[in-house]
């Protein structure tokens, strides 16, 4: 056990969290998360297309309610009435008071952050509807001017073993301020599970990659997509077993993210020269060859 490492308290939340949080919307059931929240997990991200798991983390929140921490948001947020709208059909949907942390999705794409989306936002924690509030952003630059200033009370950020940039862009602007820094996208879409050319190590595993996150002290939780309860099951007890990684394990895992990012620059190079986007090749990826 490592109970310094697979839990924190975190003030912005004012709740003891478990650092794996479990995203509901990837195919576990019912009695998957009821499994889950029995080993201590708390931190839980649900969508309305989590359907498979609403009856039980209806029946969770009536039980239970102070100790589950609910993220969840609306599927766009352009504007700051739609925001306030699908915040009651949430709570509706859910039969709960309030929400912990609201949140919009992929600020700049799927949502806005303009006066008025903020101000729908910040009014709606201020009434009580919900007890923090967030976006998910995979624009770093722009994550960590909103870390250093801005209403928000959580940051849902990219990073991984590959992309490492949160370190130089987003973490940094942290420092006295009270915010969630919570890490999605850690397996990579499983592209950190394949081995990269060239590449005679060992290859990470879905642990592996948890535990590379969790091992960074900005990062509060970690969210965790399991299709089924082996695959949530190998998860935790994994992280409960090793715990943080050595300096042995954190050297050889970002050189094998490096090379898995580096493998998927080129072999997206190599397409684009193949398909004669020689133009596009020079400009967009040029600009996007950062970790």
């Amino acid at each position: 056990m490592h109970d310094d490492y697979l839990y924190r308290d975190v003030s912005a939340l004012e709740r003891r969290v478990f650092r794996l949080g479990l995203a509901t919307n990837y195919g576990v059931e019912g009695a998957d998360l009821e499994w889950a929240l029995a080993q201590g997990v708390n931190y839980l991200f649900w969508t309305p297309n989590a359907r498979k798991v609403t009856s039980s983390l209806k029946a969770a929140l009536r039980r239970d309610r102070e100790s589950l921490i609910l993220a969840t948001g609306p599927t766009t947020g352009y504007f700051g009435g739609s925001i306030k709208r699908a915040c009651e059909r949430l709570l509706k949907a859910l039969g709960t008071d309030y929400i912990d942390i609201f949140q919009i999705f992929w600020l700049g794409r799927t949502s806005l952050w303009t006066s008025s989306t903020v101000d729908a936002l910040v009014s709606l924690r201020e009434a009580g509807k919900v007890r923090a509030i967030g976006v998910s952003i995979h624009d770093r630059k722009r994550a960590g001017k909103l870390a250093e200033d801005s209403p928000l009370d959580m940051l849902m950020v990219r990073y991984n073993a590959a992309h490492t940039g949160a370190e130089q862009d987003i973490f940094p602007y942290l420092k006295g301020r009270e915010r969630v820094i919570v890490a999605y996208t850690a397996t990579r879409w499983r592209g950190l599970l394949k081995r990269p050319k060239g590449w005679s190590g060992p290859v990470m595993t879905a642990a592996d990659c948890y535990r590379f996150c969790l091992s960074n002290p900005h990062v509060d939780p970690v969210l965790t997509g399991p299709k089924n309860r082996q695959q949530l099951q190998e998860n935790m007890e994994a992280l409960r077993k090793k715990g943080p990684l050595s300096e042995e394990e954190n050297n050889w895992i970002r050189d094998y993210g490096k090379m898995t990012h580096d493998s998927s620059i080129n072999h997206v190079s190599c397409w684009l020269c193949a398909s004669g986007h020689e133009k596009f090749l020079a400009t967009d990826i040029k600009g996007s060859n950062t970790r």
